[in-house]
């Protein structure tokens, strides 16, 4: 099992994850990231999601990879 943080930011800003979660593998991990992304953006609110990316590290900070959000938004029409 490892440590893995699923940071979010853009040019103006980010959000931290302080706690992160136990996973068992890249998959895992991979999945806990989309679903982080998926509540985000179907959350009520004027946030404007397609310059955000989830960055997962581990707990040396290193990352292990990217997910932007504009990949599960898809395009604008």
């Amino acid at each position: 099992m490892a440590q893995v943080y699923f940071h979010c930011s853009n040019s103006e800003g980010a959000r931290i994850d302080q706690r992160g979660l136990a996973v068992g593998n890249l998959a895992e991990a991979r999945d806990h990231a989309a679903r982080v992304v998926q509540s985000l953006i179907t959350a009520q609110g004027p946030e404007d999601w397609r310059d955000w990316t989830l960055h997962a590290s581990d707990d040396l900070d290193v990352e292990i990879f990217a997910l932007p959000f504009s990949s599960v938004l898809g395009k604008p029409h």
